[in-house]
């Protein structure tokens, strides 16, 4: 455990000096003529010819972004092209030794990679494993496509199937991988090992660390890949992930045969630029980016320098570093040398460059590099490659025909089929485990220290009318840890990490013993890396693993927001629901600690189409809807109120179960029958609503219905719409910052469907439009259970004899709004 690892402050004060190895730069030089006996005819042709299919595929795409056509074919395309004209050979000698066990990750910019890792791929494998593929593609539709339009053997129409759904893909079309809805930037294969693409500089490093450590955990073959460009190292996503797939614990923590560094090269193609900046000498400062390496471990990451205008010096480097990762001596970083000859994308006219500089570049174009030494070692006549290149783009021709066809290759038609793209946001799958292989767990269930302790506690926080203490009571944060522990012992691929999560519990207890249970493989500590936590969960998932991360405060989602609202909440869909993400996000909604640590951020997520949203509040809650979110294969953001993990059941009869239950995500809660007025609550302000009730009927004789949402994203309005409907007025509540919030969204949804019912508009009650301030001043921030009487005499009716103490009328909303507070 930690604590073993113990920091000897005469070893860290001792005088000395820290070593650095060299790093090599280019070190391999050797040509055609050097390798002859490393590589057979038919080998050194592929290369050619992948080359080759590269470069004419982007000079299609180039072409038609500036001409509009292609061989004399229009097309109008105004989509993304992002181009690696002259980075071929990267592609091609990173993917050589690849098959489909290996799993590579890219960029924007990574046509090149996607083709090369594809072909790589598909020639590994047998006729018969090519047809399966392309049988269960889109239930066939690409490969029909091709059968009906090539007469050739399985290999060939393979190239001929990849290339079109990639074409489809870019084009928008149904018949592309992901029916046209992710594009040029998020192109894949997973058939192939070809992982989504990212549109994001740098996202796909955390993925491809989560999809790494999903395979360590699994003891799956092959390694991972993360591409990305030299500009990516300004990205601190970048910089997290090698760091997490760095950590010490690895080698000095994890269990015997888990131990090791994980299986991911981070391979940088390192064209000088970043977008127009050039990164070495105007927006970095490393010089030489190899040495980044240094900066993460004492292995320095094995990383080098190599000559990307070589492809045997890429196909070396790979060898080399994939047996390293193989090894369990990951991970691994290239800086590959090359060089795109077109600007970043096709709008870009290059002013930051000379023309000096392209044409010293052009003058070094491996592809002519590479048909001149296949010519000079009598692999192939000038004739021949002559020959290759028409063939080649014969190729590209006949299947570009095809994907702009519209009617054989038609785009989606959301006028007839208006479910088209919303059938993918969310999977709505019960997988209780997302593997049948046995759970790896340190001892028996029962024998967990907690889980004893647990059952002398009341599992009902009420005796006799009257709630028992905090301490005889199973509390929330119980049934948060009850919840977690029982899907370890049941699905064999869950993960959870987060910062300070084995020892400590977690930063309110709830995994407080769970390290009793649960091996270090399986729940670890991370470094302070939100993104990496994040980003990583995607990858895991993203690989057929189940994940439970944690964020201390939703606050820091900042730290996480692409890897939350551009990678988690987007990938089901963009990629056609072919990938699930069963990622179960644990945030802390806290209270007490000022504006950076107590603000209320669900309606941030709650904006982002494909995230399912829970806030649950009670014990019961708690563990019924963490338990379906931990069955279910949607990624979840898992809200906790940090001021009521200490709470008991109060609501439900007869407390917590102890065996297992599920709560459907989706589904409000009525937690107090009455007939005069609703209120709708989000989050922690059920407690005030509770209170506000008890003043409402006491003094004003005013029954309260009270409805807890539980959840935010889906919601079924039906339950609450049928109070409103029996009282006529409804207050909605949230301790999030009324601007922007859901609860606006809510009170616009029940306005329309209810406008016949009101007997007055609904009452938006959320916190203040100002930062969180400390403690002291909380109760004039967050709604309080005179809020609930001083809303409803001004916006609704007024009470008898009352005198509100905060002013909610029209005019003082207009003055905030004015203000923009």
């Amino acid at each position: 455990m930690t604590k073993e690892l113990y920091i000897n402050p005469a070893q860290i004060r001792a005088r000395g000096v820290a070593a650095f190895k060299d790093i090599p730069l280019n070190n391999y030089q050797k040509r055609m003529k050097d390798v002859l006996g490393e590589f057979s005819k038919e080998d050194l042709t592929n290369i050619f010819f992948d080359m080759l299919t590269i470069r004419e595929f982007e000079t299609m795409m180039q072409d038609l972004r500036l001409t509009g056509k292609y061989c004399d074919v229009a097309y109008n395309y105004s989509g993304p092209a992002h181009l690696g004209i002259g980075q071929e050979s990267v592609a091609v000698g990173q993917a050589f030794l690849l098959d489909r066990d290996d799993a590579v990750f890219g960029t924007h910019r990574s046509h090149g990679e996607l083709i090369a890792k594809g072909f790589s791929a598909l020639r590994k494998l047998t006729d018969q494993e090519l047809e399966e593929i392309m049988e269960q593609s889109n239930d066939g539709a690409q490969y029909r496509v091709v059968k009906e339009h090539f007469s050739l053997g399985i290999h060939e129409s393979a190239k001929r199937f990849y290339l079109y759904g990639i074409m489809a893909e870019i084009f928008g079309r149904k018949n592309g991988f992901a029916e046209g809805l992710g594009n040029s930037m998020h192109a894949f294969f997973i058939p192939f090992g070809v992982y989504p693409n990212n549109a994001i500089v740098g996202g796909s490093a955390p993925i491809a660390t989560g999809a790494a450590l999903y395979k360590k955990n699994m003891k799956k073959k092959g390694i991972v890949v993360a591409n990305a460009g030299d500009g990516s190292l300004g990205c601190g996503p970048v910089w997290e992930s090698m760091n997490f797939a760095s950590m010490d614990q690895y080698h000095t923590l994890w269990e015997e045969g888990y131990k090791g560094g994980l299986p991911v090269l981070f391979n940088f193609n390192n064209n000088g630029y970043g977008m127009g900046g050039q990164t070495s000498g105007e927006t970095m400062a490393y010089g030489i980016l190899a040495r980044a390496g240094a900066g993460i471990n004492p292995d320095q990451m094995h990383a080098e320098r190599v000559d990307g205008f070589n492809v045997f010096a890429v196909i070396d480097a790979m060898k080399r570093k994939k047996r390293l990762l193989e090894e369990g001596k990951g991970p691994a970083l290239l800086d590959v040398i090359t060089y795109r000859f077109s600007g970043h994308s096709t709008s870009d006219a290059n002013p930051n460059r000379t023309q000096e500089e392209i044409n010293a570049w052009e003058a070094q174009d491996a592809i002519a590099d590479y048909e001149k030494q296949l010519v000079e070692n009598n692999i192939l006549t000038k004739d021949q490659t002559a020959s290759l290149r028409e063939e080649v783009r014969g190729l590209i021709l006949s299947v570009f025909r095809l994907a702009i066809d519209d009617s054989v290759s038609p785009r989606m038609d959301l006028q007839k089929e208006p479910d088209s793209i919303e059938k993918y946001m969310y999977s709505n799958q019960h997988i209780p485990k997302m593997a049948d292989i046995p759970v790896d767990v340190c001892a028996p269930k029962e024998e967990n220290p907690r889980l004893q302790r647990l059952q002398k506690k009341s599992r009902d926080g009420m005796k006799n009318g009257r709630e028992l203490p905090s301490s005889a009571v199973l509390q929330l944060r119980d049934a948060i840890f009850e919840s977690a522990l029982d899907k370890f012992y049941e699905d064999p691929t869950l993960v959870s990490f987060g910062e300070d999560l084995r020892i400590w519990g977690s930063a309110y207890g709830a995994y407080k013993d769970l390290d009793k249970s649960v091996p270090y493989h399986r729940l670890f500590n991370s470094g302070i890396s939100e993104s990496a936590i994040v980003g990583a969960s995607v990858g895991y998932a993203m690989m057929g693993g189940r994940a439970l991360p944690e964020l201390m405060y939703c606050d820091f989602l900042g730290r996480a927001g692409d890897e939350v609202l551009n990678q988690l909440a987007k990938w089901q869909a963009m990629t056609a629901g072919q990938v699930k993400m069963p990622v179960v996000l644990r945030m802390g909604v806290g209270a007490k600690y000022g504006a950076q640590h107590s603000q209320d951020w669900s309606s941030i997520c709650a904006h982002v189409p494909g995230l399912k949203i829970v806030f649950p509040v009670t014990p019961y809650d708690a563990k019924g809807l963490l338990n379906t979110a931990l069955s279910g294969t949607d990624p979840v953001i898992y809200l906790e109120s940090q001021s009521l993990y200490g709470i008991g059941e109060t609501f439900h009869e007869g407390g917590v179960p102890e065996n297992y239950y599920e709560i459907p995500i989706g589904e409000p809660d009525i937690k107090k029958n009455g007939s005069d007025l609703t209120i709708l609550t989000i989050g922690a302000t059920l407690y005030k609503a509770m209170e506000a009730a008890t003043l409402f009927e006491e003094q004003y004789g005013i029954s309260t219905e009270i409805i807890d949402a539980r959840s935010i994203v889906p919601f079924n309005f039906a339950p609450v719409q049928e109070s409103v409907k029996k009282t006529g007025r409804i207050i909605i509540a949230s301790d999030a910052c009324q601007k922007g919030s859901i609860i606006n969204d809510f009170a616009q949804n029940l306005c329309s469907s209810l406008f016949n019912y009101l007997d007055a508009p609904p009452v938006v009650l959320g916190a203040r439009n100002w930062i969180t301030p400390v403690y002291e001043l909380e109760d004039s921030f967050f709604p309080q259970a005179d809020w609930f009487l001083d809303a409803y005499h001004q916006k609704i009716q007024p009470l008898p004899d009352y005198t509100p103490r905060h002013s909610f009328s029209v005019a003082e909303m207009d003055r905030r709004n004015k203000a923009g507070v």
